[in-house]
């Protein structure tokens, strides 16, 4: 998706204690206020403010996902996942899809009374909106711009059915409200925990809360009456998919009260693909030649590997309790089906 639809935010919006930081701004950002924030949180991150002109996304015709329409917030993302598949979508900004992609965070300021007006639209017909699907909408940036309550008001207040997917502790905060929705429409509420390994986490996904606090937020929204599903992702060849790996995780989204499980292998599209291939080099050149091969015809893993690591994730969970694997709650846990394979490069 390219920018054309972004304008800069009225002069003397602000969100509290924030400096303005020194210019050049992106070519694709035109006219946008540009923050940084004095507190540990967001050391060396630089915020881009724009008043966005439609908030509500299709999704392509030629996608196969299960939702029609999205809403993203935020564009590039503080939880630095080194798979993530949004990496590249940063280079339409002018930025790069590595260390860009974790520190320079668009922020669409006046998302939530956008959307107030979009769903109040003659031509909308309440269609179900899937959030989460791009970059991480409960990422450390929320706790400040705070964008996701009017999102989830406007959506509760129009009966409109939405989803949520999330690795971020911090939609907590907005459970009450979330409540409140779902007692007017259907709410999916999904996390992504693809390995609980402390180290691994710490190593691939540094700005997220980790894999425990996750669980922990699992249970608390089993406990208030959410059927959660999590989406066990991504499995990572080499790492996360031996049989003790993928035994613990799923006794540990079990125990958590998750209502199903849904595995997903690592997947490395462009962008992605160099960030994580640099690290798999430096980290485990063991396994390069093995990733070499997995990955030889594009980004998704082979076919029969993907049905294996399927089928032992659901004997896993049949094992735990868990037995409705492959059915989260949240309508976008599967990714879109593989393209035709591009013969791509890894390292």
């Amino acid at each position: 998706m390219r920018w054309e639809n972004l304008t800069a935010p009225p002069v003397g919006e602000d969100p509290g204690r924030a400096a303005p930081a020194t210019p050049p701004l992106p070519l694709a950002l035109p006219g946008a206020t540009v923050r940084t924030f004095d507190t540990p949180a967001f050391a060396g991150m630089t915020f881009y403010e724009v008043r966005a002109k439609s908030i509500l996304n299709k999704v392509p015709g030629t996608s196969r996902v299960p939702f029609e329409w999205t809403i993203n917030p935020y564009r590039g993302c503080s939880h630095a996942c080194l798979y993530c598949f949004a990496r590249n979508t940063h280079t339409y900004l002018d930025f790069d899809a590595g260390a860009d992609f974790d520190r320079q965070v668009v922020v669409k300021v006046n998302a939530g009374e956008l959307l107030r007006r979009e769903l109040a639209a003659p031509r909308w017909r309440g269609a179900h909106v899937a959030m989460g699907t791009n970059v991480d909408c409960y990422q450390r940036a929320e706790g400040r711009y705070r964008l996701m309550p009017p999102i989830i008001e406007a959506l509760r207040d129009f009966a409109n059915p939405f989803s949520i997917l999330t690795k971020g502790t911090l939609i907590l905060r907005d459970l009450p409200l979330l409540r409140q929705a779902a007692r007017v429409t259907r709410v999916g509420v999904s996390f992504s925990v693809g390995f609980v390994d402390g180290g691994l986490w710490r190593s691939v996904e540094p700005g997220t809360p980790s894999p425990q606090r996750r669980l922990d937020a699992v249970r608390q929204f089993a406990d208030a009456g959410f059927e959660v599903g999590v989406l066990m992702a991504p499995i990572l060849p080499g790492l996360s998919d031996s049989e003790e790996s993928i035994d613990h995780t799923v006794a540990a989204i079990a125990a958590a009260g998750a209502a199903s499980v849904t595995p997903l292998p690592l997947h490395l599209r462009p962008g992605a693909r160099e960030w994580y291939a640099r690290w798999l080099g430096r980290e485990h050149p063991h396994l390069v030649p093995r990733y070499r091969e997995l990955y030889r015809a594009g980004a998704y893993t082979p076919q029969p590997y993907q049905r294996e690591l399927s089928a032992r994730v659901r004997i896993a969970a049949r094992r735990h309790g868990l037995h409705r694997p492959d059915q989260s709650d949240h309508r976008q846990a599967s990714p879109p089906d593989a393209p035709e394979p591009v013969q791509l490069s890894l390292l």
